[in-house]
């Protein structure tokens, strides 16, 4: 089906433009049919399929300096694919780090603009032996999308290039498009903030846009409106001036792995509670109203343990998990070694051991201090039999979108039309650093969009994405720009 609608043709206005089969962009009548947005997707979804395959088939995962031509071949590929898309100009740009992928598309001078936001990096696929698929070779089963990237954050990204071609295409759309698509999300951003900084008119807007979030549930769309900050540190223990003998050393030496347990053991105590003095400084408690809302929410606990394989769950004492994974504050050792590893045995007392932990951070924590804080608290445990050195590595803060925003009223009543249902506004337990950066830089708050789902495993083997998420979410957003801001 197809709705009658009238344009007025401009010089330089792209939004009255279809494409030819080069990409570039064509003059439309000025009485045109649109077609719907669900039968665009369906008529396009082989060469949809195509694109985004060739984007996941590159392993740009920047965790990994041996990827620094992937990378750069990265964002070529979505510069390519931004102009087929209709943008009026795309560009890699270079950065203190990998490059980024800058693009827009210019209606009217008058009209308002939003800037797009994305990540083109993946984190590292291991361990391999969990894949039931080759990590960069994506497979569909079963309606899903394999491969490291399906969903964070080639898929989710891919859906907002594909609803701004259809506007572009269809000649429907009637505001400023710009994009912004980074190489170092997975590695806490480093150089995007000298970027914005230096490229702050450039990038100029009215609001930004994000895909790269999750939902409740596939039948349970919903909105984030808040994100949890980060503090992350590397330690590390250091004991006698090389390996030893357990045997002649053992329980008169201290063991530096022995040590790093019993220091992280002592973070987090028996109610769930961070130790760190003056951690909770800055911590408001989640309101009545808002505890009561997150009661509202459709959980199943049950389900929820079955689905990550647990028969318990923990956390910090009075708060429900919900709560718990998006309100309060945690802290996890991420990764710990030293000593020997590898097959068989041997008899070591390790002179070095390592651990990397985070801290997940609530609004008004300040990472800077908490990073601070814990490095602080840290040395003050050390016993004097070993060195300890705390090495504070990225981090940034939480952030809150406000519900009574336009633009977020818009991305509601997308949801809403994509999904058949009104979307909940949430709080989600992840960070991306770079949102509360977005609004302290350029002034412009931030709307996540996003279109994941727990099961959706990523940062895991076998990381996918439902194949009706994508053309729900390309729906969607194109009923945000339909909607406006």
């Amino acid at each position: 089906m197809r709705t009658q609608q009238t344009f007025q043709t401009s010089a330089g206005a792209c939004g009255d433009c279809r494409s030819t089969s080069d990409g570039s962009p064509a003059a439309l009548p000025i009485n045109i049919k649109l077609m719907e947005v669900k039968d665009y997707i369906r008529e396009n979804e082989p060469r949809f399929m195509d694109e985004l395959f060739s984007l996941i088939r590159i392993p740009s995962i920047s965790a990994q300096p041996e990827h620094k031509d992937d990378m750069l071949a990265c964002a070529q590929r979505w510069r390519e694919l931004l102009l087929a898309a209709g943008a009026d100009e795309a560009m890699v740009m270079p950065s203190q780090g990998n490059p980024l992928v800058y693009a827009e598309k210019r209606v009217s001078p008058d009209a308002p603009t939003v800037l797009i936001y994305a990540h083109y990096d993946v984190m590292p696929p291991e361990p391999l032996e969990l894949w039931k698929s080759q990590p960069f070779e994506p497979e569909i089963r079963d309606g899903h999308l394999f491969a490291r990237g399906a969903d964070d954050d080639k898929g989710q990204s891919f859906i907002q290039v594909k609803a701004f071609e259809y506007m572009v295409r269809e000649g429907a759309l009637r505001h400023n498009v710009k994009f912004i698509f980074e190489g170092e999300e997975e590695i806490g951003s480093p150089s995007l903030n000298a970027f914005l900084k230096e490229h702050k008119e450039l990038l100029k807007a009215d609001v930004i846009l994000v895909s790269d979030t999750s939902m409740l549930g596939a039948d349970l769309p919903s909105l984030t409106t808040g994100l949890r900050g980060l503090a992350y540190w590397e330690i590390e223990v250091t004991g006698p001036n090389r390996d030893l003998h357990s045997g002649h050393f053992g329980g008169a030496v201290a063991n530096p792995i022995n040590v790093l347990c019993s220091m992280l053991s002592q973070v987090v105590d028996a109610d769930g509670r961070i130790t760190v003095p003056h951690f909770y400084d800055r911590v408001e408690e989640v309101p009545d109203a808002e505890r009561r809302m997150i009661a509202q929410i459709p959980f199943d606990e049950e389900r929820y343990k079955a689905a990550i394989g647990v028969d318990e769950l923990q956390g910090e004492k009075g708060y429900s998990t919900l709560e718990r994974n998006s309100c309060r504050p945690s802290f996890d050792i991420c990764g710990i070694w030293g000593g020997y590893t590898g097959e068989g045995s041997k008899t070591v007392l390790p002179s070095k051991a390592y651990a990397k932990v985070s801290c997940r951070l609530v609004p008004h924590q300040q990472h800077e201090e908490i990073s601070r804080l814990f490095a602080d608290y840290i040395q003050s445990i050390a016993p004097r039999s070993v060195k300890v050195k705390v090495t504070p590595m990225h981090g940034g803060e939480g952030y809150v979108c406000p519900i009574d925003l336009p633009a977020y009223k818009a991305a509601e009543k997308g949801f809403a039309k994509a999904f058949g249902k009104q979307p909940l506004a949430v709080r989600r337990g992840g960070s991306i650093p770079i949102i509360s950066d977005f609004e302290q830089i350029l002034g412009v708050k931030t709307v996540l969009m996003g279109f994941g789902l727990e099961s959706n495993a990523i940062h895991s083997p076998n990381e996918n994405i439902p194949l009706d998420i994508i053309r729900k979410g390309i729906e969607a957003v194109v009923e945000f720009h339909r909607q406006g801001f």
